[in-house]
């Protein structure tokens, strides 16, 4: 029958989705690469800074000894390194890395020589034909007024000379959360002109073990020119060019450009009125290291005498989508929080996004929240689901007439496919009718599914009972009695994880299959009934929270689909015009006396 096939494509479309999911389109898995080594660092610079950098004074080579400033606001603590002027230790102080009480604090940045080297660099660059001494990675920065701290309340400024009358100068200001505001400045009293490019950077010296996925990219990112360019580790590897390794370069007015992975962000943000231009690079010296670099688009000439200077922007922090759209709004900053990979379908991903944090808020439970916006999105979505009802159990009641005309004219395939739909036509029904709006719904679906794959309120949110972490498997496990015996049988194959949660996934697409299956002929059916076992099995394995909704919305679904058969009214079946009893779904409404 017409309804069924369309059901059992469904169905197994889905399963076939879920299964590529699980098992084809998982992140790309790297072990961290080591530390970039010193030496290779120096490739970060020009060619003249480097040669400066040879013939540096004491305090720029042969000191290595850490002197930082202290850096702290209501959401970060860490410190600024003064020797070479990087922001190189950060830890986010409302984030832990796991749900134990003495977890450590998330470390989003770490300083070279540690096992995650991830860091901001400011710097300057020689314009060609100068060869102005410049501050390098060895460079030790003063502090203005003895300051030991930046803080909201204390901004700080930084000073170094290079010893022949330019003095470059630094002023930091940190917000009450993950910005951190720079103005760049160049003085000159060399007694000639000096040329040079304010930079800044974002430099990570390692790959991720986790890379991203289909639902959540996770990489170099920006947005110039109001265009999105999210261009992968292995991009920045493999496309680069020249002595620099460009991969990928653009310039415009403002923009913003760095590192996402999954839950946080380290960017640069462009002053919105400055020309700049930005780079994507891979350097392969050592064990390698990948770049997001800004610098202006033309060479600021400082005159003798003079001072010249400009403003950027240092993000470090989690992908707080409220807080991105206060910074995009307030800095300038185009389409920031599409640094959080809303997808194609951005347009529905990110108000769901936005209901469910507001109703997380106002409830206190992420579980809960998420259910209160499944029966939201139900109740929004009800106008199509019934209509998909109604035109499934049309075509329902007039299959056997359908099935009769293709017995009859099995032969002449033209004639049974005109007979067809004349018999659709006479009964005003449209064979795709209850395909559109499964077709619109099916996009709404995805973005519930993506989204709860890259909120951070998810992240470490507790349920009820043994359900201490929605963004991690349930983890009970039917295969070791939940728990009793003491070994993971997933470390012998992958698919040997069946929790409750799963188990009951499981229960409610058994039920919505029993329900489904009633007009299927034995073969499908039997078919059909190991579908429920498919999905335990690869669902399993995902997130607590996607089991929770898929659980709740299978239970909605079947819920509504029995409200929608008590109240739909459908003419008489052309079999039941015969004499014969009405089928089963819905009450009768005849036509005629």
């Amino acid at each position: 029958m017409e309804s069924s096939k369309r059901i059992i494509l469904a169905v197994a479309l889905s399963a076939l989705i879920l299964i590529v999911f699980n098992f084809f389109l998982l992140p790309e898995k790297h072990k961290p690469v080591e530390a970039q080594s010193p030496a290779s660092a120096m490739a970060t610079q020009s060619a003249p800074a480097v040669a400066a950098a040879s013939a540096a004074p004491g305090d720029d080579v042969d000191d290595h000894e850490e002197h930082r400033l202290k850096v702290s606001s209501s959401d970060v603590q860490g410190s600024f390194n003064l020797r070479g002027a990087r922001l190189d230790d950060l830890e986010l102080t409302r984030y832990r890395e796991t749900i134990a009480k003495d977890s450590p604090l998330v470390r989003l940045l770490d300083r070279a020589g540690s096992s995650r080297p991830n860091y901001l660099v400011l710097g300057w660059e020689n314009a060609a034909g100068f060869t102005t001494r410049l501050p390098n990675e060895h460079s030790l920065w003063q502090v203005d007024d003895g300051q030991t701290s930046l803080t909201p309340e204390t901004p700080v400024t930084l000073h170094w000379d290079n010893g022949a009358g330019v003095r470059f100068i630094i002023h930091l200001a940190q917000d009450h959360h993950y910005m951190v505001t720079v103005q760049q400045e160049v003085e000159n009293h060399s007694g000639q002109p000096v040329s040079v490019y304010p930079f800044q950077r974002v430099q990570r010296d390692y790959l991720p073990e986790d890379t991203g996925s289909f639902t959540a990219y996770e990489g170099p990112i920006a947005v110039m020119n109001g265009k999105l360019a999210d261009k992968g580790y292995k991009s920045l590897r493999t496309d680069g060019n020249g002595p620099d390794h460009v991969s990928w370069t653009d310039s415009g007015k403002g923009g913003w450009g760095g590192i996402a992975d999954k839950y946080w962000l380290t960017a640069v943000g462009a002053d919105a009125s400055s020309n700049v231009r930005i780079r994507y690079s891979y350097v392969p010296e050592g064990n390698g290291s990948y770049r997001v670099t800004f610098t202006s688009q033309e060479p600021q000439v400082v005159q003798d005498g003079a001072r010249l200077g400009q403003g950027s922007h240092l993000f470090a922090g989690a992908k707080e989508p409220g807080l991105l759209r206060y910074y995009g709004r307030k800095l300038g900053l185009p389409r920031f929080d599409d640094s959080i990979d809303f997808g194609w379908f951005s347009f529905l991903t990110k108000p769901i996004l936005f209901l469910l944090h507001w109703l997380y808020a106002h409830i206190g439970n992420f579980g809960l929240g998420l259910m209160a916006m499944t029966l939201i999105v139900k109740i929004v979505l009800f106008p199509l689901a019934s209509k998909a009802a109604q035109s499934a159990a049309r075509m329902r009641m007039i299959a056997p007439k359908v099935t009769e005309i293709r017995e009859k004219y099995k032969s002449d395939p033209m004639v049974m496919n005109q007979k067809v739909m004349a018999l659709y036509k006479e009964e005003k029904i449209n064979p795709a009718g209850g395909c559109l709006p499964m077709l619109i719904q099916a996009p709404i679906f995805f973005c519930l599914y993506k989204m709860l794959n890259l909120s951070i309120d998810e992240r470490h949110a507790p349920f009820f009972g043994w359900i201490k972490d929605l963004s991690v498997p349930d983890p009970t496990n039917l295969f070791n009695l939940f728990g009793l015996l003491p070994f993971d049988p997933t470390h012998i194959f992958s698919f040997l994880h069946l929790s409750i949660w799963g188990a009951a996934l499981g229960i409610t697409f058994w039920l919505l299959q029993k329900h489904s299956m009633v007009s299927m002929d034995p073969a499908q059916a039997r078919i059909m009934q190991f579908m429920p076992i498919v999905y335990v099995f690869v669902m399993s394995s995902f997130p607590a929270g996607l089991l929770v909704y898929y659980t709740w919305n299978n239970v909605l679904t079947f819920l509504q689909q029995h409200y929608i058969e008590r109240r739909t009214s459908l003419p008489v079946p052309l079999i039941g015009r015969k004499g014969k009893a009405p089928r089963k779904g819905g009450a009768a409404k005849k036509k005629g006396p």
